[in-house]
């Protein structure tokens, strides 16, 4: 994405979905394939009950969340999976945007996208910082 997008106020869920629809449609081709059918949401913040089950205190502390079957471990002959989910979290990603003014809300939501992604392709997040650290 070459051009910043200007805001007057906090933005929307709508303008968070907005952008992460266009950071998807910039990534390559082969890698949204790779995403399949999967669903996108923006929320305000994880649920309780997310929080709970990761063990996270703070609701600022996680700025998405894959939910779903990995690719690499979905049976072909077993019932489908439900769907895959990835979420976006608006009030923790703009905290985070805040806090580091190098870089571009847009480039922090497709970086939060991609990172989920990773997730749905069966990367783990060690694996997904080794391959965020070799690109650059």
């Amino acid at each position: 994405m070459s051009e910043t997008v200007s805001f007057g106020k906090a933005p929307s869920l709508d303008d968070l979905a907005a952008l992460a629809a266009a950071a998807f449609q910039a990534l390559p081709a082969g890698f949204r394939k790779l995403a399949g059918d999967v669903v996108f949401r923006v929320d305000d913040f994880p649920s309780d009950e997310v929080l709970d089950e990761l063990g996270i205190e703070d609701p600022f502390g996680l700025t998405g969340l894959y939910q779903g079957v990995d690719i690499g471990h979905r049976d072909a002959g077993g019932p489908a999976p439900g769907p895959s989910m990835i979420f976006l979290y608006r009030r923790p990603i703009l905290d985070e945007w805040c806090e580091h003014g190098e870089i571009t809300l847009e480039e922090l939501v497709t970086h939060v996208l991609v990172h989920e992604i990773g997730h749905h392709m069966g990367l783990s997040d060690a694996d997904i910082d080794r391959i965020e650290a070799s690109v650059g």
